[in-house]
C-alpha cells in the first residue's frame, strides 16, 4: 500500500516538476533563482511547522555543523537551475545532472581513500562516455544554431560552455556534500527531515544576494498573460502559476522520495529513480519538442546502463529470485 503511493508520488510529482520548470525557463531561461527561492521558502515554511514544530524542537545535529552543509546545498541549487541560462537544453541538464556517480566516486578515492570493484569502474567509464556523448552532440547543435557570422556563434559557444562547467562544478560541490553529510550522519545519526528542513531555511538569508534577479523575474512573471483557475474561478498570470505548480510539485517528489526510502529495498528505490529520471527525459523531448538526435538516444542509453550497474541492480535482482526460490 505504502510502497504503491510512494511509487507514484514520485512518478507524479518528480516528472510533473520537470515539465513546469521548463514551462518556466521556456519564457524566461534566467528564472532559476527565483525558481530556486521559492522552493527554499515553501519547504522552510512545512519544515518550520511539522518538523521544528514552530522553532521549539530541539535540532539532534548541532546548528553550527549544518553551516558548512548548508552553504553547499544553496551554491549547488542556485547553480544548477542558473545554469538553464546558458543555453543548456533540459534534457542535457537531466543527463549531465547524472554524472553525480562520477563526482562522488573521485571525491571517494581522493578524500576518503576507497577502492572499488572493477565492474564499479567500468559503469563510471560508462556514464563518464554517454555524457561526453550528450554533451558533444549538443555542442555541434549550439555551433550549428548560431546565426549571422562567426563571431557570434564564437561567443554563443562560449556561453554554453559556462553552463557546462557551472553543472560540472555543481556535480562536485554536490558530491563533496554528500560526503559531508555523511560524516555528520555517522557521528550523529541519520536525521533526514531535520537535515532537509535546516538545507532549505538557514539559506533563506543568502537570497538576499540575488534579490534584484529575484524581484526582476517576478515583476517578468506578473506581466505574462493571465489564466483563468477553473475551482476557484480566479485569473492569474499564468508563470505564477507555473512556479506555484514547480513547487507543489517539488515537495510531493521530496516527500515520495522519502517515503520510498524508508519503505522499499534499496533495489527498488534504484529502480523507480532511474525510470523516473528516463520518463521525464521523454517527456522533455517529446512534449516540449527538444532537439534530440540518435546520438543523443546512444549517449541516454550507456548513461543509464552505467548508472544500473553501478548499483548492481542485476546482483541485487538476481540473489533476490535464488532467495524467494530457497523460501
Amino acid at each position: 500500500m505504502y510502497t504503491a503511493f510512494a511509487i507514484s508520488l514520485v512518478f507524479l510529482g518528480c516528472c510533473s516538476n520537470v515539465v513546469f520548470l521548463e514551462l518556466l525557463v521556456r519564457d524566461f531561461p534566467g528564472c532559476g533563482n527565483i525558481v530556486t527561492f521559492a522552493q527554499f521558502l515553501f519547504i522552510a515554511f512545512e519544515g518550520f511547522i511539522f518538523e521544528s514544530n514552530f522553532g521549539r524542537k530541539k535540532t539532534a545535529i548541532p546548528l553550527r555543523n549544518y553551516a558548512v552543509m548548508v552553504t553547499m546545498f544553496f551554491a549547488v541549487s542556485v547553480i544548477n537551475n542558473y545554469a538553464l541560462n546558458f543555453n543548456i537544453a533540459m534534457p542535457l541538464h537531466m543527463i549531465f545532472r547524472s554524472g553525480s556517480l562520477i563526482a562522488n566516486m573521485i571525491l571517494g578515492i581522493i578524500i576518503l581513500k576507497k577502492r572499488y570493484t572493477v565492474s564499479k569502474y567500468v559503469s563510471i567509464a560508462l556514464v563518464s562516455l554517454g555524457i561526453f556523448i550528450c554533451t558533444l552532440m549538443s555542442a555541434k547543435q549550439v555551433a550549428s544554431s548560431s546565426e549571422s557570422s562567426k563571431e557570434a556563434g564564437f561567443w554563443s559557444f562560449l556561453h554554453w560552455l559556462v553552463g557546462i562547467a557551472m553543472l560540472t562544478f555543481a556535480l562536485l560541490l554536490s558530491a563533496r556534500m554528500g560526503i559531508f553529510q555523511e560524516t555528520l550522519y555517522k557521528k550523529y545519526g541519520k536525521h533526514s527531515k531535520e537535515a532537509l528542513f535546516y538545507n532549505h531555511c538557514l539559506p533563506l538569508p543568502g537570497f538576499l544576494l540575488l534579490s534584484s534577479n529575484i524581484y526582476k523575474h517576478a515583476a517578468l512573471f506578473s506581466q505574462s498573460a493571465p489564466v483563468e483557475i477553473p475551482i476557484i474561478g480566479t485569473t492569474v498570470p499564468v508563470m505564477w502559476l507555473y512556479l506555484l505548480m514547480n513547487v507543489l510539485t517539488q515537495y510531493v517528489c521530496i516527500r515520495g522520495v522519502f517515503i520510498l526510502t524508508a519503505e522499499c529495498a534499496s533495489l527498488t528505490v534504484t529502480l523507480v529513480v532511474t525510470l523516473r529520471k528516463f520518463i521525464s527525459l521523454i517527456i522533455s523531448i517529446i512534449y516540449f519538442r527538444n532537439p534530440f538526435t540518435v546520438w543523443h538516444w546512444l549517449g541516454t542509453l550507456v548513461v543509464f546502463i552505467g548508472t544500473l550497474m553501478y548499483t548492481e541492480v542485476w546482483t541485487l535482482f538476481s540473489s533476490e529470485k535464488k532467495q524467494k526460490k530457497k523460501d
